[in-house]
């Protein structure tokens, strides 16, 4: 008789971060899926605009995630980076609800995508860290559902409070500090420091790229393919309200994309661990090209929720797995600085996608951007296959 053994417990690193995207992530996605509107009916900014703020923020994010992943590495310790990144987050976000201008929700934006620069490369690293090879597309599917569920919570919390008090979009905002103080105090009081292996202490402290292998490299390569023709999911928000989503169901809309997101992501762990993290993202990448052709094609409401539906199931196909593709590409003591490679080429390819994406979707309509992105996404891929298989570098 065949006995098959129970997956290992996850760590309690884990499980902890996993719960602190939850919370963080009720606060902000309390906010990100009406943020498009509020800049452009209540702040009177432009499409061009929109792409504008979420490009530079995310790019700006993008040089500090190289940084603090790379010196998490030399400085043997990541909590001290994930509380600090979080807690300016969770102090920024609130002031959204007290700009009266453009330039104000760009200052906050920027300082938002900061402190997330601060925390992601080493909490990526922390959660590699303490888990098994073996185990790491359970831990980055776990930690990816609890930051989806979270996700779709905000929305929620948001459309009931505007049920309740129509047009109080400034008090909602604030209100986010809430969680933003419960994500802050797990972290302080729960969170246990992970010694990195091998400290490197005596050399200087360096953000050079020739530490990681040439897979590795060509990986970046693919990613940065991929993120050009990714921009900012507010677009998809704008797209949806051209198709005839009322801005009262955008909360919900955005809600159950995270819903699909967050089981699939929790399901999705295992077959990561059994064939392979550059399988997965390659359909992930295969399945976006065709949801993305189809915004731009679409012609009808209920084409916006099933696409969403469609691209929910994108990112719990390719989210966990890169970021499991990354720790198995990469030596324990260059971690921190591969995670922050990698956010950094996503991060910074994000500024001439979004403001390109925003300049064309003024310009041409929506077919020709999302066009843009399918046909990039069929270019990763071509160069992703020449990685080859991850699962023989885990280590």
């Amino acid at each position: 008789m065949c006995v098959v053994s129970k997956p290992s417990p996850l760590p309690r690193n884990v499980k902890l971060l996993g719960w602190t995207s939850f919370f963080n992530d009720i606060a902000s996605e309390i906010i990100y899926p009406l943020m498009p509107q509020f800049l452009i009916t209540v702040l009177g900014g432009s499409r061009f605009l929109l792409g504008v703020i979420e490009g530079v923020a995310e790019s700006i994010g993008s040089l500090l995630k190289l940084w603090s992943g790379s010196w998490s590495d030399r400085a043997g310790s990541r909590k001290p980076f994930v509380v600090a990144g979080y807690s300016l987050a969770a102090l920024t976000r609130p002031l959204i609800g007290v700009v009266t201008a453009p330039w104000q929700l760009f200052l906050a934006r920027v300082v938002d995508r900061l402190g997330k620069g601060v925390r992601t490369s080493p909490r990526d690293a922390l959660i590699a860290d303490c888990t098994e090879p073996d185990a790491r597309g359970r831990a980055f599917g776990f930690q990816r559902a609890l930051d989806h569920l979270g996700a779709a919570i905000g929305p929620v919390i948001a459309a009931v409070f505007l049920w309740l008090w129509p047009g109080e979009l400034r008090l909602l905002f604030v209100l986010t500090i809430i969680p933003g103080v419960i994500v802050v105090g797990l972290l302080a009081f729960g969170l246990r420091e992970t010694g990195v292996v091998n400290k490197e202490k005596h050399q200087r402290f360096s953000l050079s790229i020739r530490p990681l292998s040439g897979k590795f490299r060509l990986y970046l390569a693919s990613m940065t393919i991929f993120t050009l023709g990714n921009s900012s999911d507010a677009f998809l928000l704008v797209r949806a309200t051209e198709l005839g989503v009322a801005t009262m169901w955008l909360p919900i809309l955005w809600c159950v994309f995270h819903i699909i997101k967050s089981i699939s992501s929790r399901a999705i762990g295992m077959p990561i661990d059994k064939y392979g993290a550059a399988r997965i993202i390659l359909l992930g990448w295969a399945l976006y090209a065709g949801v993305y052709l189809g915004f731009g094609l679409a012609t009808h409401t209920w084409h916006a929720w099933a696409l969403f539906c469609g691209y929910g199931i994108v990112q719990a196909l390719t989210e966990p797995a890169e970021k499991t593709m990354v720790a198995n590409l990469s030596a324990a003591e260059h971690r921190g600085l591969a995670y922050g490679w990698f956010n950094f080429v996503v991060g910074i390819a994000a500024l001439p996608a979004s403001v390109l994406f925003g300049w064309l979707y003024e310009q041409h309509g929506p077919l020709i951007p999302f066009g843009i992105g399918a046909t990039l996404a069929f270019v990763a891929a071509a160069v992703l296959s020449g990685v080859g298989s991850d699962r023989l570098t885990a280590r």
